[in-house]
C-alpha cells in the first residue's frame, strides 16, 4: 500500500486539520471531534447537517459554507459518525428555526442520526431527518434497502438554497422527500478501494473487468463482466436509471456524474460526452450538469451517474443558487 500519510489510525484527524488549515476562512472544527461548521452565520434560518464515514472527499465537509452545508459529521473511514458527535454539530448549527439532518441509508447512519436527533430534541432543538436512497444497484430494488450515495450532493444544494432563501423545517423535509423519489445514482468500477487501516484493497478486479453498481465502500456489484469502451457504460448506467425514472420526451433533468476517486478528469468528461448523447437521443433536456470528485471512494477507480428529475422548477433555480464552500458545486 503507498498513500501519503503518516499512521493509518491519524488518518482522519491529521486530514481535518490540514482541510480547516487550507479553508480557515469558511470552516471551523470543534475541538477533539469530527464535526466541521461554517463561519457563516444565517440567524433564524433552518440548518442543514450531513455526514458519515470519511473516504468520501469532499463529501461532506466540502460543502459546509453559505449556501448548502451548515455543519458536517466526519466519522472514521468508511464508519458512521457517533451519536454524541452528531449532536455537537446539531447544537452548533441551530440558528433557532431548527436543524434538518441529511442522511444516507446505512444502517449506522440511520441509527446514529436519529439517536442524535432524539437527544437534540430533549435538549429543545427542533430536529428532522431525511433519508437518501438514490443508489438503484440493489436486487430487489427495494427503496427501503438502497445506498445513499452521490445524488446525496443534490440534496445538500437545493435544500441549502432553500434554507437561506427562508423554507421553514417542514417545507425542507418535504422537498427533501420529494427529490429523492424523483433523483436515482448508479456507479461502475475499474478497481477497488484501499482502506488505509485495512491496508489492502477491498475486493479483486481483474485487469479486464469491472463491476456495475459498486457500493462506495465497496459493497458488491449487480454484475461483473469483461471492461468495456465508455459508450458501452454509458449504455448500461443510462438503460438502468431510464427504466428506473421513467422519464418521458422533453422531461427537464439535473445530471452528475462522479468520479469515484482515481478516475482522471479526461476520463469523466469522455464518460459524459457519451452519456450526454444517449440523453439527447432521449429527447431530454439537461438544464444542470456537473463532472468531477464529489462523493468518492478513496482511491476507488470508476464513475457514478446521477440523473433527478426537476419536477418542481423551483429545483432548478436552487441548483444554480451561488455558494461558498471549499469545494465547489
Amino acid at each position: 500500500m503507498k498513500k501519503i500519510m503518516n499512521q493509518p489510525k491519524d488518518v482522519l484527524n491529521d486530514m481535518l486539520e490540514g482541510f480547516c488549515y487550507t479553508h480557515e476562512d469558511l470552516v471551523s472544527r470543534i475541538n477533539d471531534t469530527g464535526v466541521i461548521c461554517r463561519k457563516f452565520v444565517d440567524q433564524g434560518k433552518v440548518a442543514l447537517v450531513s455526514g458519515g464515514g470519511s473516504g468520501h472527499e469532499p463529501s461532506h465537509a466540502g460543502y459546509v459554507g453559505q449556501g448548502m452545508l451548515s455543519a458536517a459529521v466526519c466519522g472514521e473511514v468508511f464508519t458512521s459518525p457517533t451519536p454524541d458527535q452528531i449532536l455537537e454539530a446539531i447544537k452548533q448549527a441551530d440558528q433557532g428555526a431548527g436543524v434538518l439532518l441529511i442522511v444516507k441509508n446505512y444502517t449506522g447512519d440511520i441509527m446514529n442520526f436519529e439517536m442524535a436527533q432524539e437527544l437534540a430534541e430533549m435538549e429543545g432543538i427542533s430536529v428532522e431527518h431525511i433519508v437518501v436512497n438514490d443508489d438503484i444497484s440493489l436486487e430487489p430494488r427495494q427503496k427501503s434497502d438502497r445506498r445513499g450515495v452521490a445524488g446525496t450532493v443534490f440534496v445538500h444544494k437545493i435544500l441549502g438554497a432553500a434554507a437561506e432563501n427562508g423554507a421553514t423545517l417542514s417545507q425542507l423535509k418535504n422537498m427533501g422527500n420529494d427529490i429523492v423519489t424523483h433523483m436515482a445514482t448508479l456507479g461502475v468500477s475499474l478497481l477497488p478501494a484501499t482502506v488505509p487501516e485495512v491496508g489492502k484493497p477491498g475486493f479483486d478486479l481483474a485487469e479486464d473487468e469491472l463491476e456495475f453498481g459498486i457500493g462506495i465502500h465497496g459493497e458488491p456489484g449487480y454484475r461483473r463482466e469483461q471492461l468495456k469502451p465508455s459508450k458501452g457504460i454509458a449504455q448500461e448506467l443510462v438503460s438502468q436509471l431510464k427504466s428506473e425514472l421513467q422519464w418521458e420526451k422533453g422531461e427537464h433533468i439535473a445530471v452528475l456524474v462522479n468520479g469515484l476517486g482515481a478516475t482522471p478528469l479526461m476520463e469523466q468528461f469522455i464518460f459524459m460526452n457519451d452519456v450526454q448523447s444517449m440523453l439527447q437521443e432521449e429527447a431530454l433536456v439537461v438544464d444542470y450538469k456537473k463532472v468531477g470528485n464529489y462523493m468518492t471512494a478513496i482511491d476507488m477507480a470508476g464513475v457514478s451517474l446521477t440523473i433527478l428529475r426537476l419536477a418542481d422548477a423551483d429545483w432548478k433555480t436552487y441548483l444554480q443558487h451561488p455558494v461558498q464552500t471549499p469545494a465547489p458545486f
